[in-house]
């Protein structure tokens, strides 16, 4: 969607919660950033919210609550009626949500090795950079913009 929507985009800017799958200590999540990064030629920025700051994520307040209460009431019986009911989301607003099950398969506990790791072109902002950090894709040689 975002290629769609911002075809000239020169980096992409990430909010993440701090714990759980995209958490600032997961090796997975950089990694899989790192793909993600290498597959689309740009950096990718990460901020992560401080721990117990999570209730801040616009997400939560600008989306979960609209889906919430569009699914109300409703039996979430299979996958389809849960995504149907999301991708049906509006507000006054003008919120729209697009939604689309992912059929992959992923296994379960990947363990992501040191070679993996040290191969990662992450670069700690000055400003807590644990949880601030951009991962740049490994085929270009020099980043478009330095990040302070």
């Amino acid at each position: 969607m975002g290629s769609e929507r911002y075809p000239n985009a020169e980096r992409l800017f990430i909010t993440a919660d701090g714990g759980g799958s995209n958490g600032a200590r997961v090796r997975l999540w950089k990694l899989e950033l790192q793909t993600l990064s290498d597959e689309l030629g740009i950096p990718i920025s990460v901020s992560h919210f401080p721990p117990g700051t999570s209730k801040w994520n616009k997400i939560e307040h600008r989306l979960f609550s609209f889906i919430s209460q569009n699914w109300r009431g409703k039996p979430l019986i299979s996958h389809e009626v849960i995504v149907n009911l999301i991708a049906s989301t509006t507000a006054e607003t003008g919120l729209q949500v697009r939604a689309e099950l992912d059929t992959g398969t992923y296994p379960a506990g990947r363990k992501v090795s040191e070679k993996e790791v040290a191969e990662i072109d992450l670069r700690c902002d000055i400003f807590h950079g644990e949880w601030n950090y951009t991962i740049f894709p490994r085929r270009q040689k020099e980043p478009a913009s330095i990040i302070s």
